[in-house]
């Protein structure tokens, strides 16, 4: 069951954000590479998403004031930033994790996005990604690959998971001997 890579899904504002910031936390010592997402709120209203990377730089993602195309939902979606702010940052080499926030429909507009994701599943440095509950394409590919295993975050799971995904990735890849 599983392999190297490790999904986290589950539904919208449940914790896959907080759990890989978590992840990221634990290894602060490590080289760990990738990014998180956060909303871009005025009051209760969402406005839009923005990108932060591992190594401290920002961006937007999306935002109702973006014309577009791309859309989803009310949102346009800024391609040419994103990959300018991620692409950058996932690279495997020299890493002993890397993270994703997330494998969705905003992201998967960028193909030099997907193209990366696959390079890095199918190296050997372990990849921790958030990923969308439904979708076809890109998305469905991921689910589908033998060397991933698919973790629904929950309310109850969520403040344990953290120590968990670190105990899988250490022992799958040897992340935590240097510090033994």
């Amino acid at each position: 069951m599983g392999g190297r890579n490790l999904l986290l899904t589950g539904a919208p504002g449940v914790g896959k954000t907080t759990v890989i910031k978590k992840v990221a936390q634990i290894l602060a010592d490590r080289e760990v590479r990738g990014f998180y997402t956060e909303e871009i709120r005025a009051g209760r209203q969402r406005q839009g998403f923005k990108i932060v990377t591992l190594d401290g730089a920002e961006g937007l993602l999306a935002h109702v004031d973006f014309p577009g195309p791309p859309r989803v939902s009310r949102y346009g979606v800024d391609v040419a930033g994103f990959e300018a702010l991620v692409l950058p940052c996932l690279r495997g080499e020299g890493a002993s994790l890397v993270l994703i926030d997330e494998i969705g429909k905003m992201e998967c507009f960028s193909a030099a996005f997907v193209e990366r994701v696959r390079t890095l599943l199918e190296s050997e440095t372990p990849v921790l990604a958030a990923i969308a509950r439904s979708g076809g394409g890109f998305i469905a590919e991921v689910k589908r690959r033998e060397d991933v295993e698919i973790i629904e975050v929950t309310r109850a799971n969520r403040n344990e998971l953290p120590r968990r995904i670190v105990e899988k990735v250490a022992a799958a890849s040897g992340l935590l001997k240097a510090q033994t």
